[in-house]
């Protein structure tokens, strides 16, 4: 006695995974555009200058100073005096890294310097500062 289709055709028994690769390739997609979109830190109005982009293969730390003067590493508020021993505990956990240094426009030169000057005493070598790009 049979037990399959009556009209001799066997059917398949396997699930169709095309539709399934299509939504995930669609959500790659978004996700890869989105994301870059994400990055979110503390509001400054950044200095504008013609430069080259800094290149760099690792995640950089971003430090923020803003119109208050306050300090920021990586959207986290910290006092001028902590950011040293906070750099140089990063710095012996993650070997070289580096540093992304954001200021607003009316924070005084000499405030950032000595921000600058905290960096390298932490050991780190590789700093470099966020603008806007200027007018041509």
């Amino acid at each position: 006695m049979e037990t399959g289709p009556q009209d001799g055709k066997r059917h398949l028994s396997q699930i169709n995974v095309t539709p399934l690769v299509d939504v995930m390739l669609v959500l790659l997609i978004i996700f890869m555009v989105t994301t870059p979109m994400m990055q979110e830190g503390i509001d400054v109005n950044l200095p504008k200058v013609e430069a080259s982009a800094v290149k760099t293969s690792d995640e950089p730390l971003v430090i923020s100073i803003d119109r208050e003067r306050r300090v920021f590493l990586n959207n986290k508020s910290f006092k001028s005096s902590e950011l040293r021993a906070k750099l140089e505990a990063i710095k012996k956990s993650g070997g070289n890294r580096t540093v992304l240094l954001r200021a607003d426009e009316t924070v005084p030169y000499g405030i950032i310097m000595s921000t600058m000057s905290d960096i390298r005493k932490a050991g780190i070598e590789k700093v470099g500062m966020v603008t806007e790009p200027g007018e041509k």
